[in-house]
């Protein structure tokens, strides 16, 4: 039939197969060759860190995930046993999961929540200010407690950007505090002399975000 002339023979789809089992095979050398040399870069920077101490984390930005991010690390700290802390600056008006979480399967974690609601809510900033100030005496006192092995400060960002706080004493007390300790700083505007001591920074950079599009603050995503 005239349309068998378009079927490959058998000698030719095994050539077929050849070529393509020695592209796979080509693919999979250089693959691992790749990997072999990513290795040798890894191990060797693995190799050279070999410090153990307290650092400082800094999430800032405006994208999401900042206060999420820190919250990760309270429950990372908390699996392997340690004792963490929680201030949270700004926020109280809304209860978030975190807290509830928290209080209800780790309330040996000592969570404070300190302030009162979004700025454009409360609307009087000596109010702010002063909220502000007792928060970061909370701070200060786990700063000193050597027990407390990571301290998150959600939103700290906001009130210094406001300056709400003295960015040189929170950075001063910050520098103080026990050599094992570890701090996370949240909250977008963080200030360039807070950035410079850190040890770890990340911008979160905002591309979509739902409300832009008329989407409410869901619980488990914003809240």
């Amino acid at each position: 039939m005239e349309h068998d002339k378009d079927i490959p023979a058998p000698a030719d789809d095994a050539a077929h197969d050849a070529a393509d089992n020695a592209a796979d095979n080509g693919r999979d050398a250089r693959h691992k060759a790749r990997m072999v040399r990513k290795k040798d870069v890894v191990d060797a920077k693995i190799a050279a860190a070999q410090q153990d101490r307290g650092v400082i984390v800094v999430n800032t930005g405006n994208g999401k995930g900042k206060s999420s991010s820190g919250f990760g690390m309270v429950m990372r700290a908390l699996g392997h046993g340690m004792q963490a802390g929680v201030v949270q600056f700004i926020k109280g008006a809304i209860p978030t999961g975190e807290e509830l979480f928290l209080r209800q399967y780790a309330p040996h974690c000592r969570f404070h929540v300190m302030g009162e609601g979004y700025t454009w809510e409360t609307q009087d900033r000596a109010r702010d200010v002063a909220k502000a100030e007792a928060a970061w005496e909370v701070a200060r006192a786990m700063l000193r407690d050597e027990a407390v092995e990571l301290v998150l400060l959600d939103e700290l960002n906001i009130a210094l950007k406001l300056h709400y706080l003295d960015t040189d004493t929170v950075i001063e007390d910050l520098l103080a505090r026990p050599p094992m300790q570890h701090v996370v700083i949240t909250g977008r505007g963080a200030p360039q002399a807070l950035l410079d001591v850190a040890d770890t920074v990340t911008d979160m950079t905002l591309v979509r975000h739902a409300f832009q599009q008329g989407v409410r603050a869901q619980r488990g995503v914003e809240m």
